[in-house]
């Protein structure tokens, strides 16, 4: 094995080679614009290095290692001088400006572009939508061409250059990311990388046993090897597929499929596949994509004897794509989603890997503090597990697209006198409604009968009591539903990082149960909680001071331009703080000259907080509740209503 002066060499012998054959190749190129090709070049041989070195580490032992260096070199050079000028401008200022993610300005929505407004027209049609709630980030669940029937939400993907027909095409995606910019919101796409459909190209040709294609993935002639891995995998979809092989009878071949028998993983242990795979992510990040959500990271290296998650090829393949990113796409980020033990969760995020991520383990102790109406597990697991890397940030969300799952560190709960296993059967009971005195109206995802693991679907209003409260009639519960819906909201808005809202969630949507009788989504429950946009009811609700909807819109609309003027929320560190009560949440955020301090409270009863512990984390006495505009004073205790949640700012006595 090389030593790392050794690599070094290699990396300097190797550019010395390549860098006159490529001056060769694109003189033309580099005639016509001579300041792009230096500006190639600058960045090339900034991150070579780096690149060479991650590379070599993965495929250096492969006899073809420099043909396929060569090649991906080429390949980066011409993404470089097909990217548009307006998207070398916005390279310019995201270089100059490398931290703009981490300001309070970005606020995030996500969705599906065809249940949400059809097509790409009509999402353009729904800019000022995204204005008046304050988006300037918008993540368009899966786009690209993919399997009729059951996509797997489009995570199938058959081709990474051609858009779903129904959609739109390239071109349109490409027009609406640029006038999106110019509007100030940011467009984020997926980029599915772990596997591809079964009907992409690249499988297909594998199945008519072009062997080039058949080593893009893992096939198997008989349950020999499958059988030495599944020892020490854990099963994804139990309910959809037992183990992680499926059996092609076409091909008498078992295909490695981790998710859905037609969603094929893909072999990055052979340099092609991860050549051609940064082919198709610069394509995407050419359209105007300004964030990539790299799907599934976890799975991307396989080991005999291990789980096959977070294995030590998955962060340096990350890190490559991270480095041909800064080369040809330099205004990209990478926002990792692995939903994976915290600490694993953690190992993803730095400025060289993904400067964004999911986070999780928020996501599933706020909705765990809402069931046990205590802060306990969710204070002391954000104390040790939320500051991250400068230059990094994280994305906050009440629910995604996704089900919930309890992601918590059984150690963590421990400490709090938790049974893991105990209290994680309780928040599934809780949530799927089985648990007496539970507002909660949610259904069960992948219920597994050998463990008794499950996860949870369901929309943010049905899963915190607005479908059971309206359904009931009770004007008093449907107060408290809304109250827990913006006391949530409150929390992502102002703990720093990234915000972002399931669209439809700012109109607290209720479950749609209509998916049972799709046969292609019958076996999915998640689709419970992505339902088609009604817009003739939207409007209605929206904009109905009297209704649940229109008080959750209004006052998100509210939160979210107050966020945007909190200095204390741009980058900064969150300092968690005990409060003295087991039901209220509480953090301080510095920055910008401000010193923002929130507390929430999980009760449906009212709480307070002691003066005392007021002044102390407050640094003074009197204080403005920038939500109600309210003054407060540290003279007494203080007191929260139920769900309540408070951003103080100390009153400057100068």
């Amino acid at each position: 094995m090389a030593d790392v002066q050794q690599v070094r060499q290699y990396a300097a012998l190797s550019l010395d080679r390549l860098w006159p054959r490529l001056e060769l190749t694109f003189r033309d190129d580099v005639s016509r614009a001579p300041v792009d090709w230096q500006a190639f070049e600058t960045r090339l041989r900034h991150e070579w290095d780096q690149l060479f070195g991650l590379l070599f580490n993965l495929y250096g032992g492969h006899y073809d290692f420099f043909y396929h260096l060569e090649v991906l070199l080429h390949a980066v050079a011409r993404s470089w001088f097909e990217r548009s000028p307006w998207l070398k401008r916005l390279d310019t200022r995201r270089e100059a400006e490398p931290l703009w993610f981490q300001s309070q300005q970005m606020v995030g929505g996500m969705c599906y572009t065809d249940l949400f407004a059809g097509n790409l027209q009509g999402l353009r049609e729904k800019l000022p939508v995204f204005k008046q709630l304050g988006l300037t980030y918008l993540h368009l669940m899966p786009l690209f061409e993919s399997p009729e029937g059951n996509s797997d939400g489009g995570y199938a993907v058959s081709s990474y250059r051609q858009l779903n027909p129904k959609l739109g095409t390239i071109q349109e995606l490409a027009d609406l990311a640029h006038e999106f910019q110019e509007q100030g919101i940011s467009l984020v796409l997926d980029f599915v990388f772990n596997h591809t459909s079964d009907e992409h190209e690249w499988a297909r040709l594998a199945q008519a046993g072009d062997l080039e294609y058949e080593n893009f993935y893992f096939l198997f002639p008989d349950r020999t090897i499958p059988d030495i891995y599944e020892r020490t995998l854990r099963e994804i979809f139990p309910t959809v597929r037992r183990g992680s092989f499926t059996w092609r009878e076409d091909i008498h071949k078992w295909v490695w499929t981790t998710f859905n028998s037609f969603q094929w993983d893909l072999n990055y242990g052979n340099p092609a596949v991860f050549r051609a795979m940064a082919q198709e992510m610069l394509a995407i990040a050419n359209l105007g994509v300004e964030i990539l959500r790299l799907d599934a990271v976890a799975f991307i290296w396989k080991r005999e004897g291990t789980n096959c998650e977070n294995q030590p090829e998955a962060h340096q393949i990350i890190q490559a794509f991270h480095c041909l990113a800064r080369i040809a796409a330099p205004a990209l980020r990478f926002k990792s989603e692995a939903i994976v033990h915290p600490d694993d969760v953690m190992s993803y995020i730095s400025p060289q890997e993904c400067q964004i991520s999911y986070n999780p383990l928020l996501m599933a102790l706020l909705w765990e503090s809402l069931a046990t109406g205590e802060v306990k597990l969710l204070d002391h697991s954000l104390s040790h597990r939320f500051r991250l890397p400068h230059g990094t940030s994280w994305v906050n969300y009440v629910r995604s697209h996704d089900d919930i799952g309890w992601t918590f560190d059984d150690n963590d709960a421990r400490w709090e006198w938790i049974d893991p296993f105990g209290h994680r059967n309780f928040l599934n009971q809780f949530y799927m409604g089985r648990f007496p005195g539970s507002f909660a109206r949610g259904v069960p995802f992948q219920e597994n009968p050998d463990t008794g693991d499950a996860r949870i679907s369901g929309t943010l209003a049905s899963l915190a009591g607005l479908e059971q409260a309206i359904h009931a009639g009770n004007e008093q519960q449907i107060d408290l539903a809304v109250r827990r819906i913006l006391m949530v909201h409150s929390i992502i808005l102002s703990i720093g990082g990234i915000p972002l809202i399931y669209l439809g969630d700012e109109v607290g949507t209720l479950n749609d149960y209509a998916f049972s009788a799709d046969p292609d989504k019958a076996d999915d429950s998640r689709w419970v909680h992505r339902p088609r946009t009604d817009w003739s009811w939207r409007e209605k609700v929206a904009h109905d001071p009297l209704s649940p909807h229109g008080r959750i819109f209004a006052e998100l609309v509210h939160l979210i331009a107050l966020r945007k003027r909190q200095t204390a929320i741009f980058d900064g560190e969150t300092e968690f703080v005990e409060t003295g009560n087991a039901h209220l949440f509480g953090y301080v955020r510095n920055g910008g000259g401000q010193r923002l301090f929130t507390i929430a409270s999980f009760s449906a009863q009212p709480q307070e907080m002691d003066a005392n512990l007021l002044r102390s984390y407050g640094s003074g006495y009197l204080f403005t509740d920038l939500i109600t505009g309210q003054t407060v004073s540290a003279e007494q205790s203080l007191r929260l209503e139920p769900y309540q949640c408070v951003w103080l700012e100390l009153v400057s006595t100068s």
